[in-house]
């Protein structure tokens, strides 16, 4: 009872440090409130016994798939790839041409970037689109005197639905399909209906709350960006297409995905460091490329794990685990997993899901891939996009309330998520 309640006080102040106080300043450098809490509550549980060190290394040392080390180092160095080609420009430049070739339609230019955003997001990362597209959706919008909500919610419900396609799209589908022996094809093969059907009746409900709001006219948008270096360029999509393929067939190759992706990461870095260095270039792209990185992820994820093995040690995750299989397991699991992501966050609710999955059904495995992605715009606390990505608009003086988030969330997410858990079930 003692370690249960150590976790609900976790996830309240977790919660409570995402909405209040997000950051703290530390000698003018800011560090963010959400991954102090879980570190602070798992060495307590460590104090109390509530979990041993055993337990705890033994997982961290293990040659599983769910070593959460393997899945942070692929996350991690998969992100490195999708950085270093939006620090070049090349998603900005891709941006500013799609705008061109779109004109003067709004309605044209709906549709162009939501199948932008989600091609892209396919390929790179939820996250980095994200991050990327926000500034410029908002300094297009201002620039060209049309409502920017409309387009900044299609972005962020296509960048989170289409994150679904491909293992590699969210931290949430690697840490899940890796904790099963999902390999790539597998994956993509049950999920490219469930994502299809998501995005389908995602893009009706944002057209049809959006219609009207997109008959406006807009002002012609003159800005345009430099075009990427064009070795860093080719450099950087072959590395990220390369490692796509691989991952695909990691299972017949017998290599680890995180493997591939650090090898790839590293042979970028290195190549990089060595053009810039015989150019006589600076090092700022290679930098910032690396600063920019999730690392934040890494003590997050980790001590969240630490919170999942003391509910399993402790009997209670066997107990949630009898409850959700006494129920159709792809809506327990979906809808069950959706609320828990609004709650605690996509990323540790995958954590704890993989133990839950422990013995379940495949459907049940992939319907909590599928909540864990469409969870995300349900409401800002369901992924850490999410909370950024409030923070972004605040930047850019778009006022966009945590009431609204949800309330569009709700309209767009409950039935995005009915769909897919349904195709699901039907497959």
């Amino acid at each position: 009872m003692l370690c249960l309640s150590i976790i609900i006080i976790t996830v309240i102040l977790i919660i409570l440090s995402i909405l209040f106080f997000p950051t703290i300043e530390i000698k003018h450098h800011k560090i963010s409130t959400y991954w102090l809490i879980p570190i602070f509550s798992s060495i307590l549980l460590l104090i109390l016994r509530c979990v041993s060190w055993e337990t705890i290394y033994n997982s961290f040392v293990s040659n599983s798939a769910v070593n959460p080390l393997k899945i942070l180092v692929l996350f991690i160095s998969m992100t490195i790839l999708s950085i270093f080609l939006d620090e070049i420009g090349f998603f900005n430049y891709i941006a500013i041409k799609s705008t061109k070739i779109l004109k003067q339609s709004q309605y044209k230019l709906f549709f162009g970037f939501y199948f932008l955003i989600s091609i892209l997001t396919v390929f790179t990362s939820n996250d980095i689109i994200i991050l990327t597209f926000t500034p410029f959706i908002c300094y297009y919008a201002k620039s060209t005197k049309i409502n920017p909500i409309p387009y900044l919610i299609s972005e962020f419900v296509a960048a989170n639905t289409w994150s679904m396609a491909l293992i590699i799209g969210n931290p949430t589908n690697i840490y899940l399909a890796s904790a099963f022996n999902i390999n790539f094809l597998e994956y993509l093969k049950n999920m490219i209906l469930p994502t299809c059907g998501a995005a389908f009746i995602s893009l009706l409900i944002l057209f049809l709350l959006f219609r009207k709001s997109l008959k406006s006219e807009m002002a012609t948008f003159e800005k345009d960006f430099p075009k990427p270096n064009k070795f860093l360029l080719i450099v950087g999509l072959i590395h990220l297409f390369t490692t796509t393929i691989l991952l695909a067939i990691a299972s017949y190759i017998n290599l680890e995905m995180w493997i591939i992706s650090l090898s790839f990461a590293t042979s970028l870095i290195l190549i990089v460091l060595i053009y810039l260095l015989v150019k006589k270039q600076r090092l700022t792209v290679l930098k910032t490329t690396l600063l920019r990185a999730p690392y934040n992820l890494i003590p997050f994820v980790l001590s969240m794990f630490v919170l999942v093995l003391a509910l399993t040690e402790q009997g209670i995750t066997a107990n949630i685990r009898d409850f959700l299989n006494s129920l159709e397991p792809t809506y327990s699991y979906g809808f069950s997993g959706a609320i828990t992501a609004n709650l605690i966050n996509n990323i540790p609710m995958s954590v704890l899901y993989s133990n839950l999955l422990d013995g379940t059904s495949l459907k049940a495995i992939y319907a909590s891939i599928i909540s864990s992605n469409i969870a995300a715009f349900i409401t800002p606390l369901g992924a850490l996009a999410g909370i950024m990505w409030m923070n972004l608009l605040k930047t850019f003086d778009v006022k966009f309330t945590f009431k609204q988030f949800t309330l569009y969330g709700c309209l767009i997410g409950i039935p995005t998520l009915v769909i897919a858990l349904t195709i699901l079930f039907v497959m």
